[in-house]
This record gives structure tokens, C-alpha cells and sequence, in this order.
């Protein structure tokens, strides 16, 4: 079985598996859970669909007059570029955030983020706009990730138990938009041309645009997501709020372009800015009664791990990547695959283990027996530092320096485990500790730990690099002695938030 015959297996299967979990749901959930689903589905292709295939097609050679032509760059510029775009793609959801929460509400900024998001793709299809496409898309990744969240949030009330299972509904259709584009997207880009695969990403953002604008034409949002009644009538350099935030997104466009392509100064600009938000987080924590700023601080402990555990788990799409073309024998089981297709097994993974965590929190709820965030969050970190673990093991079957598909198979297995028990729940932790006024902040500020864990992932790729033209054997004994640090310092951090978990459980105040 070939790429494509796995890719329209794979839609079918999707097909299938979509229906099943909305007939089983929908009278469990509100029904604008499920038009969310969707649209954070495509916008999810169409994101992955890039991220498949952006470091690939930066280090492919360049190629004149071939549509399968890459840039050309050497692993390390890649990893920075991909570093870089990857930090500010999750620094942005702050600003974007706080701009929803104070002025234009939760719809106008999804709806302004698609639209920037869908040019950015589509403009990936040009060569010479590959920077203004990087920057459209960071920048509307910014309006669009931290409010879409949010708005899911505000569809359960407080102390719903629903509401852990909504996010991993929501979080599963993230994955599914994840898992056809690393098949659909990874496989024509790599087969065919880098450049239809970019557009065919910016195709599913186009189509989560029209289902949100139906979903907001049919009135299944109800009143969520409505600008605060203090923006209304509120201008901004003499011109109406929306006005002003279109021309200002704009007018930011030429700054994000500069600090992709001089990738370096962003550690500076995260460290800058990253202390600015906690303090800013710690001065708001201090305007607070003593239950909702012990609560705050629990998030900001959390910040750390979860920082942790997305620096090593972003290398998916730089240095695993490189190593699964390099060092990994792609062939499993007579299916042959592509270094993108890959990536799609992460995400096959929580669409199979998703509904079974959805479940077993809201059992575990009512039986008075669900792990509080903090041991969740520590489960996370040591599933995915078994995760790296287990690519050693496939060294002794290692031929001329690859070793079998099935222990990378086995890694994306175990970081996916992890990420369920960490990553759905932190966003509905966010949801639920943080005060009403400022959940949207607060989300954006959760995201700033994707940021700066995608810049520090910049430099533990590059670990894995050797200069020159290394043997297979020398790439693989590097990479492995790196993915072996990395596997036991997760553990490590795993057992410490276990330890400390009492402390942060009673911070928490009765929030599970």
C-alpha cells in the first residue's frame, strides 16, 4: 500500500469515526460544541499542513524551473526559522487575547484571524512571499488560537463536569484536522510539490472560515463571544475598534518578517516579553482576593512544567522530522511512508484515546477519584520522557544507521499519552482558575509557554546536528545520546511536580 492509498484510507476512517463520536455526544454537549469542532478541525489541517512540510521544504535543494524545488538552507538556519515561527505563532494568542477580552469579543477575532490565516497559507504557494506568509500566519494564529478556546469555555458553567470532556471533544478535533494533513498535505507536498501542498493547507483554513461564519449566521453560539458592552461605541485613533485593529495588524506585519528572518534576537524579545506578561499576571494576581490569587499562581507553577514538556515535544516538527528522514526505515509492515507522514501518528492516537479520556474524567469525577492538574501534569512529563526512551531500544536493530519505523511509532505513542493528560486539561484549567474578566489574557499568557518552549527547541535541534556530511551511523548515535538526555530530565521533572503537586492542589481551592 502506497502514500495515497493510505491517505484516502485515512479520510474514510475519519469520515467514519467523526460521525460516530458526535452521535454518541450530542445530547451530553451544548450543539455549538460540535460547529467548533470543525472549524478548529480545518484550521488545525491547514496549520499541520505547513508544519508537515515547512522544514522539509526548507532544507530540500533548490531545484530551477522544478515545483519540487526547497530553499536550500542547511539544518541549523531551518531549525532557527522553525523556531522562530513556531515562538511567535504562540506569543501572538496574548495580544490577541487581551485585544478579544477588551474590545473586540471572541467572534470578531476568530473570524479576523481566519481570514489572515487563509491568505498566509495560500501565499506560502509563492516562493518569494515565504517570509509575508509566515508573518500573516503568526499573526492570525494570535487572534484566532487563544479565543476559540475560550469561547468553548464560556459554553459550560461554572463546575460543569462536562467541561473537561468538551475540551477533549474539542482537542480530539484538533487532532483529526492534524492527522489527515500530515497524510493529505505531507504526502502531495513531498510527492508532487511543496507548493501544492501549501495551498491545499490554505484550502482547509478557507473552509473553517465558511463553517464559523455559519455557525455564527445560525445562531447556535447564542450570546457567547459578544464584544464587553465598555467597547461599544469606543474608538481608537478616531477610527471604530475593528478599524483600528485591522489597519494596526497590518501595520505589525513588516516587525514579525524581521524577527523570522533574524530569528536569533526573538530569545531576547521572549525574554523581554516573557517577564513583562508574568509580572504584569502577578501584579493582576495581587488585585485579587486570596483564593483567586493563589489560583493564578498554580498556573503560573504549571507554566513551567508545561513549558518543559513542549520544548521537547515540538521537536516533532524539526529535529524528529530530520532524524525520521535521515535515521528511521520508513517502510512499516509493507506500508511505505514519507518523513511527513509521520507526523501523523500523534495525532491517530488521540483520536483513538481521546473519547476514552474524555470518559474517564468525568467517571472519575463523579466518583470523587479524578488526579487533580498538578499529578496529571506530572504523568504527562514521564510518559513523554518514556516516549524518547524508547528509541534507544531500537538501535540494536539498526541497519546502515536507520532504525525501524515501529520505535518511532512507539515514541509518538507515548508523547501522545502524555500530551492528553497534560495539554487538554491545562486549557480547561486555565478556564476554570482563572477570574472571568481576565480568562482570555490568561489563556493567551498559558499559550506563552508554546512560545518560548518553540524557541528553546531551536537550540536542542540544533544539539542534533553535525557539520559536514556525517555518516548515518554518526547522525544516529548523536541523536539518540540527545533524545536520551531529554527522555530522563522529563522523568526528573515529572517526579518533582508530583512532590510539590500538595501545595499546588491546595492553591486550587476545591477547582479539580
Amino acid at each position: 500500500m502506497g502514500p495515497y492509498q493510505v491517505m484516502a484510507l485515512a479520510w474514510v476512517l475519519c469520515a467514519a469515526w467523526i460521525a460516530f463520536v458526535i452521535f454518541t455526544n450530542k445530547k451530553a454537549h451544548p450543539k455549538a460544541l460540535f460547529y467548533l469542532f470543525f472549524v478548529e478541525m480545518w484550521e488545525r489541517f491547514s496549520y499541520y499542513g505547513m508544519r508537515a512540510l515547512l522544514v522539509l521544504y526548507m532544507t530540500s535543494e533548490i531545484i530551477n524551473g522544478s515545483e519540487k524545488s526547497g530553499l536550500g538552507y542547511d539544518d541549523g538556519s531551518a531549525y532557527g526559522v522553525y523556531g522562530a515561527y513556531g515562538a511567535l505563532v504562540y506569543l501572538t494568542p496574548i495580544l490577541g487575547g487581551l485585544i478579544a477580552d477588551k474590545l473586540t469579543g471572541y467572534r470578531k477575532a476568530i473570524m479576523w484571524g481566519a481570514i489572515l490565516m487563509a491568505l498566509g497559507h495560500l501565499a506560502m504557494a509563492i516562493p518569494s512571499l515565504f517570509f509575508p506568509a509566515l508573518a500573516l500566519l503568526i499573526l492570525g494564529n494570535g487572534f484566532f488560537k487563544p479565543n476559540i478556546s475560550s469561547l468553548i469555555g464560556k459554553l459550560y458553567p461554572e463546575g460543569d463536569p462536562r467541561r473537561d470532556g468538551g475540551f477533549t471533544i474539542f482537542y480530539m478535533g484538533i487532532n483529526i484536522g492534524a492527522f489527515l494533513t500530515g497524510l493529505t498535505c505531507g504526502t502531495i507536498g513531498e510527492l508532487e510539490g511543496w507548493h501544492y501542498g501549501f495551498s491545499l493547507a490554505g484550502v482547509g483554513m478557507v473552509v473553517g472560515l465558511i463553517v464559523f461564519w455559519f455557525a455564527q449566521r445560525n445562531g447556535v453560539l447564542g450570546e457567547h463571544g459578544y464584544p464587553p458592552e465598555e467597547a461599544k461605541g469606543k474608538k481608537i485613533a478616531g477610527l471604530p475598534v475593528n478599524m483600528a485593529v485591522y489597519i494596526g495588524s497590518f501595520l505589525i506585519l513588516p516587525l514579525i518578517i524581521f524577527m523570522v528572518k533574524k530569528n536569533d534576537i526573538v530569545d531576547i524579545f521572549l525574554g523581554v516579553v516573557g517577564t513583562g506578561v508574568l509580572g504584569y499576571l502577578l501584579w493582576l494576581a495581587s488585585s485579587y482576593d486570596k483564593v483567586a490569587k493563589q489560583r493564578i499562581w498554580v498556573i503560573m507553577a504549571l507554566l513551567f512544567f508545561t513549558t518543559l514538556f513542549w520544548s521537547f515535544f515540538e521537536l516533532a516538527g524539526s529535529a524528529l522530522t530530520v532524524f525520521t528522514k535521515n535515521n528511521v526505515i520508513r517502510e512499516i509492515a509493507g506500508v511505505e511512508l514519507t518523513a511527513a507522514n509521520y507526523q501523523s501518528f500523534n495525532p491517530l492516537f488521540i483520536m483513538l484515546f481521546a473519547p476514552i479520556f474524555a470518559w474517564l474524567w468525568v467517571k472519575l469525577s463523579k466518583a470523587n477519584f479524578e488526579p487533580p492538574a498538578p499529578v496529571k501534569f506530572a504523568a504527562g512529563l514521564m510518559l513523554l520522557g518514556v516516549g524518547f526512551l524508547v528509541l534507544q531500544l531500537g538501535k540494536g536493530a539498526a541497519v546502515a544507521g536507520a532504525i525501524p519505523g515501529i520505535f518511532m511509532v512507539g515514541l509518538y505513542l507515548f508523547h501522545t499519552l502524555g500530551e492528553l493528560t497534560l495539554s487538554p486539561v491545562g486549557l480547561s484549567m486555565v478556564t476554570k482558575l482563572s477570574p472571568a474578566k481576565i480568562v482570555g489574557f490568561v489563556m493567551g499568557t498559558w499559550f506563552l509557554s508554546s512560545s518560548i518552549a518553540h524557541q528553546a527547541g531551536k537550540h536542542i535541534a540544533k544539539m542534533t546536528t553535525i557539520e559536514g556530511n556525517p555518516s548515518p551511523e554518526e547522525s544516529l548515535d548523536l541523536c539518540l545520546a540527545v533524545f536520551n538526555q531529554l527522555g530522563f530530565i522529563a522523568i526528573g521533572a515529572g517526579v518533582l511536580l508530583l512532590l510539590i503537586s500538595p501545595i499546588l492542589n491546595k492553591w486550587m481551592h476545591g477547582i479539580k
